[in-house]
């Protein structure tokens, strides 16, 4: 009976190892951000990825402030690599080193603020196809939107790169219901209060727009339907964009944590097997997990 329980014993250590090898490995980086939430929703997000039963979540943190030399992660260990930071630039090895590990198959995931940093990071604002603030401009890439025909617009006109209006709820509208990661999602769903951004610029080559927010000009917004989901194929590698994300309630909206999750696999592997959570919010009614805070 001994031999028997201590086999059985084996046996589930054996089986709780070889799950844990076959979980995807998802690395954070943070350690500087213009929001202040950033420590709080790194670990919001790290929990989200975790909870999916898909990941293995490692957190890499720069210095407080400054370019930090010693700030290298090997991203190669990583099937995908999710971006909480906005500030100063890393070392040029590193540069390297991270475009290399996307053009060569690595999955990336920008969450708000992050397309933000680096403007003049030109392989980067490949990479992430659109960004806000940070000196951008006209000469940073066409400003994109969807007009009132659903047609995707580039605009080449001189301007800022990156705005908002006042914080508010707002619907975000499917544009692409075929893709993996939108596919099953209502074609409307309500967001909770988040900066909804707009005049986002950059090179936007080899970039599907999968949903869009009316910025209301109400609130100070364009008047325009803004990108909210899209990604970027990049060499071999796939980019996951939203710029949805900027505070604690805003990362609870089951719609962003849904979002994130499913982002974050495409990004990884090409496919998405999560299913749309019963809890998913609809045109009408924001839907939140509250994070005790």
């Amino acid at each position: 009976m001994s031999r028997r329980v201590n086999l059985l014993a084996l046996l589930l250590v054996f089986t709780m190892t070889i799950a844990a090898q076959a979980k995807m490995k998802a690395l954070i980086i943070e350690g500087q951000n213009n929001h202040g939430v950033w420590p709080k929703t790194t670990q919001m997000m790290k929990g989200y990825l975790e909870e999916t039963g898909l990941f293995q979540v490692d957190v890499a943190t720069t210095a407080k402030s400054g370019s930090d030399p010693d700030f290298a992660p090997t991203f190669t260990d990583y099937d995908v690599v999710v971006s909480n930071y906005n500030g100063a630039p890393w070392p040029e090895a590193t540069q390297k080193a991270f475009i290399d590990y996307i053009q060569g198959g690595g999955g990336f995931v920008v969450v708000h603020a992050a397309n933000n940093a680096f403007g003049n990071w030109k392989e980067y604002n490949e990479a992430i196809g659109l960004g806000g603030w940070g000196g951008r401009n006209e000469k940073s890439g066409p400003y994109i939107y969807v007009n009132a025909d659903g047609k995707l617009i580039r605009d080449t006109s001189p301007g800022r790169g990156g705005n908002h209006g006042s914080q508010h709820p707002f619907v975000v509208t499917v544009r692409n219901s075929d893709h993996p990661i939108t596919k099953g999602m209502p074609g409307a769903w309500l967001h909770e209060k988040d900066e909804l951004y707009d005049l986002l610029r950059g090179p936007a080559e080899n970039m599907t727009v999968l949903a869009t927010a009316y910025g209301s000009k109400d609130f100070g917004g364009t008047g325009r339907h803004e990108p909210m989901i899209f990604t970027v194929d990049y060499g071999k590698g796939r980019v996951f964009h939203t710029p949805m994300g900027h505070g604690i309630y805003s990362q609870e909206c089951v719609g962003f944590i849904t979002t994130l999750q499913r982002g974050a696999e495409w990004a990884a592997t090409g496919k998405v097997t999560q299913k749309i959570p019963k809890d998913f919010p609809t045109m009408d009614k924001i839907s939140k997990r509250p994070s005790g805070n």
